[in-house]
């Protein structure tokens, strides 16, 4: 995966430079600010340093602290979980389905109790859960807050509402990888004032109001700078051709390689989801990316089962996890492939379990 920029980018740099800006967090992040808030179709949206502090200032608005104990999915990104650290309280890790990659609902009722804070709900690669509002409704039911971790989903949906607007608070990212980027990046969304307030001071060292010295709460300094949001607004106004190109990349590997009875095809509903990356489990993983390296064919395994790595080091079973994190393999996905460099992957993709 690698970032996509053009003249755009560049010219509006220049211009913001030669206009004497002061680099910093000013108009330009809010303007890029209001521009995620009015994409996502939320109500309020705060743009932050990048998306493991989105999380962990979502954690905070929410009341997150020591003795609390939050659900996450054993796949996802480490940075979830750490987030969860990171606001003194204890990650629960819950298996998911293989459907989806994402959190299974009939695991993660077993391991609500009294201690249960919020659920940090991963919509992997743009995909939702099987019984996505059976999770929304239950946490509404019993006071359980929901902040959905959609790093990975900008750009997709369930049933025309923007994954990560169903919840508490919604996290995206905005890293290198992600379909558009500031380089490092963040936002939050929510449709809840308190909340809101809440992260808004957060960020900004707790201060009553930016610019001031009067300190309501703990607070540090998770603000933007205007000139990574002049990068955002530019790749903001590309999001209907790369949701577009992303859901063409995917559909065409995906005719190219379903006839392999080597690989399995992750199910996606194009209609909803754009892929982040286009997502494969395949037997003799080792091999093939060796294989592949040889035509200079880059790819990269997925997470690992975050509950056996030294940092958690959990002594439990999760069979799907461990199941996906031993077979999950991405394929290149940047929107500058042309459909002939996908089917020269897939060519070799095949040739190798020929």
């Amino acid at each position: 995966m690698e970032p996509s920029f053009d003249e755009n980018e560049t010219n509006q740099l220049i211009k913001y430079m030669r206009g004497g800006g002061w680099v910093t967090e000013f108009k330009k992040t809010q303007e890029f600010s209001e521009m995620v808030r009015d994409y996502t179709k939320s109500k309020f949206c705060s743009i932050v340093s990048n998306g493991t502090v989105s999380l962990y200032i979502a954690l905070m608005a929410c009341g997150v602290r020591k003795g609390d104990e939050v659900i996450v999915p054993d796949y996802t990104m480490i940075a979830s979980p750490n987030a969860i650290v990171l606001a003194g309280a204890k990650p629960v890790f819950c298996d998911i389905e293989k459907a989806t990659l994402c959190l299974d609902f009939e695991l993660f009722k077993k391991l609500v109790n009294p201690k249960t804070k919020a659920v940090m709900l991963v919509t992997v690669n743009g995909r939702y859960p099987t019984k996505y509002m059976d999770i929304v409704n239950f946490c509404k039911e019993n006071k359980i807050f929901l902040i959905e971790d959609a790093a990975q989903s900008f750009g997709s949906f369930y049933k025309k509402k923007h994954l990560g607007t169903f919840g508490d608070i919604g996290s995206y990212s905005f890293s290198a990888p992600k379909i558009i980027t500031t380089g490092q990046g963040g936002a939050l969304v929510t449709d809840n004032p308190e909340l809101y307030e809440k992260i808004r001071k957060i960020r900004d060292f707790g201060r009553e109001n930016p610019g001031n010295d009067h300190y309501l709460t703990l607070g540090w300094n998770f603000k933007f700078t205007d000139l990574q949001a002049v990068i955002g607004i530019e790749q903001l106004k590309k999001m209907k051709f790369r949701v577009k190109r992303k859901k063409e990349i995917y559909k065409l590997y995906t005719k190219l390689l379903r006839n392999n009875n080597k690989i399995e095809l992750i199910p996606t509903n194009l209609e909803d989801t754009s892929p982040w990356f286009n997502d494969i489990l395949v037997e003799k993983r080792t091999e093939l990316i060796e294989f592949l390296k040889m035509s200079n064919i880059g790819t990269r395994e997925f997470y690992p089962a975050l509950h056996s790595t030294p940092v958690y080091n959990i002594r439990k079973e999760f069979p799907i996890t461990e199941m996906v994190a031993r077979k999950g393999l991405w394929l290149p996905s940047s929107v500058k492939l042309t459909d002939e460099d996908i089917a020269y992957i897939c060519s070799k993709i095949n040739e190798f379990y020929k």
